[in-house]
């Protein structure tokens, strides 16, 4: 396992809010695409579902999508965002714009990141993540995948949009994390 401080104890994770790419089935990965009405509908309700969880700091991508989705939470829970670059979605390359299942995930698309290349910048970010009582990150579906993947979580092939995942540190010896919707 990466060593970050961030992987030391409980932290949420939220996907950000709908997008009209994510509507649609299609890779948005760094194309820089805003929220749909509902998908910022999605993010208010999920500032209220974490409101009195015990948030005490706020991380996200760059992107709009997450950034827009982390300051609607923010602003419920009344906490500042820092947001850190290296939380961006993927750089899909030539596959941004086109259908999901058309990616290869294991193969670097032209003019995009291989995942050892994403893995590698995500966990560089999340190393950037100081310890607090509970972190809240909004970023994408492929940085909880990155995060999963060092936890040894599995993950399903969707990921929704906007549903606070709570990763809890192993309880005993030989115990694994675990993820639960928050």
């Amino acid at each position: 396992m990466y060593a970050c401080a961030l992987f030391q104890g409980p932290f949420i994770f939220l996907r950000h809010g709908e997008t009209e790419t994510n509507r649609l089935g299609l890779t948005a990965g760094m194309t820089d695409v805003a929220l749909t009405p509902n998908g910022v509908r999605q993010a208010k309700s999920a500032g209220a579902a974490l409101a009195g969880m015990g948030v005490d700091a706020i991380y996200s991508s760059p992107l709009r999508r997450s950034a827009a989705t982390a300051e609607c939470v923010a602003r419920r829970l009344r906490l500042p965002v820092v947001t850190i670059p290296e939380l961006a979605e993927r750089n899909w390359g030539v596959q941004e714009g086109r259908p999901r299942e058309t990616r290869d995930r294991a193969a670097k698309p032209e003019g995009g990141e291989s995942l050892e290349e994403f893995t590698a910048r995500t966990l560089n970010g999340l190393a950037k993540i100081p310890r607090s009582a509970l972190p809240l990150i909004v970023a994408h579906s492929g940085t909880v995948r990155v995060i999963c993947a060092q936890l040894g979580i599995a993950i399903g092939s969707q990921l929704e949009n906007c549903c606070p995942m709570r990763f809890s540190p192993p309880r005993a010896p030989g115990e694994g994390w675990r993820m639960a919707c928050a």
